[in-house]
């Protein structure tokens, strides 16, 4: 067992003085006995206290509301999932045989969890500097791809939020091209953004959807989002 636990150590990037608060951390309830929960609720505090203090550093001009959707995306069960899967936790876990058999090594939630419980194993271990330490690592491309833009906004609003941010000319639409009979039209547009040098363009079955495919164009090319691959 020690072995496979110095393993997970390295995935993880920290060694217990007490390799008993690991093994802890990794017991799912369906086990029986002393279980993960109560690590799991400590590390969920710590976590979320971490990636709010290091929100409000990063960006100093955002609001409340801002700032809780940013943390809310960091430390939901799908992040905490992927640093998971990316530890290769699956395999330590400590699962009863009905969530052995139902496939329990692979459930997200059981994932996150876990995830959770080893942060608190680590600040019951070392204290709360090494938790922060090992907490901000684990999270380092997530909090660097954050943005005050909301995504789940439409590309339009999301482009003329981005420039309003830094006091830029809101962007001009013009539709350059329409063809097609009145019942399958496509429209092209032009988006002229006062940052780029070079219009964007994006086409449609109505100028409402080449306009958004323009500004999400827009937004790409001022490096605001990546292109989905």
């Amino acid at each position: 067992m020690s072995n496979k636990l110095d393993r997970l150590e390295r995935k993880i990037g920290y060694s217990f003085k007490d390799q008993e608060l690991l093994v802890l951390a990794l017991t799912h309830r369906s086990l029986g006995g002393r279980n993960n929960e109560r690590f799991e609720f400590l590390g969920d505090s710590i976590l979320n206290f971490v990636a709010a203090d290091a929100l409000f550093e990063r960006f100093p001009q955002a609001r409340e509301g801002q700032l809780s959707r940013l943390r809310a995306r960091l430390v939901k069960g799908v992040t905490l999932a992927e640093l998971a899967k990316g530890f290769e936790l699956g395999e330590f876990l400590r699962l009863g045989s009905g969530e052995l058999k139902s496939g329990g090594f692979r459930r997200e939630s059981i994932l996150a969890d876990t995830t959770e419980a080893i942060i608190g194993a680590i600040y019951l271990d070392s204290g709360m500097e090494t938790a922060r330490e090992r907490i901000l690592f684990w999270l380092t491309d997530h909090i660097a791809s954050l943005t005050l833009v909301d995504n789940n906004k439409d590309p339009k609003t999301r482009l003329q939020e981005y420039l309003q941010s830094r006091q830029c000319e809101l962007p001009r639409y013009e539709v350059i091209e329409s063809s097609g009979e009145a019942h399958c039209r496509t429209f092209k547009v032009e988006c002229q953004v006062a940052p780029l040098g070079e219009p964007t363009f994006g086409a449609g079955s109505s100028r409402r959807c080449a306009e958004q495919e323009a500004a999400q164009k827009a937004l790409i090319a001022l490096g605001v989002e990546k292109l989905d691959e």
